[in-house]
């Protein structure tokens, strides 16, 4: 079992929920390798490299899908496990997400692998109030009520375990 694992076998991953001087959240825009129409929103973040921690790597994830470095990354908000299909296999993780707050909202993704290249076609900083009303798949597909909680009653004494999602 590398560290990049948990004794369960599922796969560490650092999300970064990073959110704007307005209260926006950033979500990049992905989708299946072959297939640009299967696509859905989901935060920065991923799995974690050799001996890195959690914060480490959801710092390092965001410096490289978005090019922002300046953040205080927060505390844990929310916990899940989930599975899915992607790029011709299944991808069993164990996500956690961070609170960050950024005054910078341009974006330059310079250090996308050659997937990441080929599956991210964009990024785009969302109000709550368009979360909530959007049509397209978003991950965790609860984000929208997650986030109002989060900005309405401020991070969670403890993180909150999402439900898990097997798609």
């Amino acid at each position: 079992m590398g560290s990049s694992e948990d004794e369960r076998g599922l796969r560490k991953v650092a999300r970064v929920v990073l959110l704007d001087p307005r209260d926006r959240i950033l979500l990049l825009h992905g989708h299946e390798p072959d297939d640009p129409a299967d696509d859905w929103w989901f935060t920065p973040g991923g799995g974690l490299e050799g001996a890195e921690t959690r914060e480490e790597a959801a710092l390092r994830e965001l410096a490289e899908e978005t090019g922002i470095t300046d953040v205080d990354l927060g505390p844990v908000l929310w916990r899940r496990r989930c599975s899915f299909p992607f790029a011709g296999r299944r991808w069993d993780q164990d996500e956690w997400y961070y609170l960050a707050r950024t005054a910078r909202t341009d974006i330059a993704a310079t250090g996308l692998t050659e997937l990441e290249r080929r599956t991210v076609a964009g990024a785009r900083w969302w109000t709550c109030r368009e979360l909530t009303r959007a049509h397209e798949t978003v991950y965790p597909t609860r984000l929208a009520e997650l986030l109002r909680t989060l900005l309405v009653e401020g991070p969670p004494a403890r993180p909150v375990t999402l439900d898990t999602e097997i798609v």
